[in-house]
Order: structure tokens, then C-alpha cells, then sequence
């Protein structure tokens, strides 16, 4: 089912952004991002998300991405958003000329963590699909919308009942692209459940 955009909400609306029923766009804004503490020891909160609300404990979410990212940590993509120190996020990065980062972010108790792996610069389009099993999820990636590729799987704390899920996009530095959501899709999970060990006796 594609997704319905007048049942997305802001969490801080960019200044220039277009929501049309089959494509949206975001102008990133300079210094706009999320990230909690770990490492870094800062902590960014400010970035444009875009976001639907769901009490259904088993869907998956599709988008692809297309990106004109030029300067260090311009970043766009997928992102279920809590609230500041609960959250996930995967997007390719920008590093440089010859590199960037596709990778994920998870925010549990406001601490986040990076997992990520070196792609091309030529890279400019990527498809996510976000798949929730209660309070677990399932984060891949796909050149074509066709064949996704697990990223991670992990657990969110605070994702319990309602969640809210969608599209960002973030310029760290002192930068400014252009980022455009489209096929966005709300499916069945796509996530089978586990075939082998089971789980331990409570």
C-alpha cells in the first residue's frame, strides 16, 4: 500500500520542503542533525523529520532515496523517531570525493551508536526497508528496490505501543542539498519470524 503523505507530520519542518501525495522533498538546512553523546559527546537534536504514527506492531516500510549530498555528513534516509534520545535512523553519508558511509544509527536511553560501511561518492540513490516485530526492527538497503540487504537488526527501549516512522534529511556542517523521498510503501512485515533457537523459558 503507498503510503497516505497527509498522514506525515513534522518534527521541525525545514524551511523549504514540498509534500506532493507521491514524492517529497526536503532543502537541507546548515548545522541540522541527531546524534547523542557517545564518543562525540555533543548532542544534536535538530534535525527536519518527516513521520507517520502506527500502533501496529508488525509492518515494514519502504522508501528510496535520491541525494545530492557534496559536503562532509550530508545525510539522508529512513528514521523512526521517539523523541531526542530514542530513535534509529540509516542513510548514506558523505565523507569526501572518493567515499561515503552507508550506515545506521541507534539512539537507545541517549546514547547512539554508528554502524556503517564505505561506499562510492557516485553513490546517489538508495531504498530502505524498516521492518518493526514489536519492539525489535530490522533495517536494509537495496540499490534497486528489488533486492534489500540486511544492515542490522536491534531494539529500541522506549518502542512500546505507538511509534512514529518516516523520512530526514540533515546537513552537519556548513552545507545545504537537496534530498527527494519517493515509492514510499507500507507493507505487511517483511520480516519473517526467527526459524531456530527458541527463546529462552521466562
Amino acid at each position: 500500500m503507498m503510503l497516505d503523505t497527509q498522514k506525515l507530520c513534522w518534527t521541525r519542518a525545514p524551511r523549504r520542503f514540498t509534500v506532493e501525495p507521491e514524492r517529497v522533498e526536503i532543502i537541507t538546512e546548515p548545522h541540522t542533525d541527531l546524534w547523542q553523546r557517545t564518543y562525540y559527546h555533543f548532542r544534536n537534536d535538530n534535525a527536519p523529520v518527516l513521520q507517520m504514527s502506527t500502533e501496529e506492531k508488525y509492518f515494514s516500510f519502504v522508501v528510496k532515496t535520491e541525494f545530492e549530498s557534496r559536503r562532509r555528513f550530508d545525510q539522508c534516509g529512513v528514521v523512526l523517531y521517539l523523541d531526542s534520545e530514542n530513535w534509529l535512523k540509516a542513510s548514506v553519508e558523505y565523507e569526501n570525493e572518493s567515499l561515503q558511509h552507508l550506515g545506521s544509527v541507534v539512539t537507545n536511553l541517549g546514547y547512539s551508536d554508528w554502524a556503517t560501511t564505505a561506499i562510492d561518492a557516485s553513490v546517489k540513490s538508495m531504498w530502505y526497508r524498516l521492518s518493526r516485530r514489536e519492539d525489535d526492527f530490522r533495517i536494509e538497503c537495496s540499490k534497486d528496490g528489488l533486492h534489500f540487504s540486511q544492515m542490522r537488526v536491534c531494539h529500541l527501549w522506549k518502542a512500546e505501543g505507538d511509534v512514529r516512522f518516516g523520512v530526514y534529511a540533515c546537513s552537519p556542517e556548513d552545507s545545504s542539498f537537496r534530498a527527494v523521498f519517493t515509492h514510499m510503501e507500507l507493507t505487511a512485515c517483511q520480516w519473517p519470524a526467527h526459524d531456530g533457537q527458541a527463546p529462552d523459558e521466562a
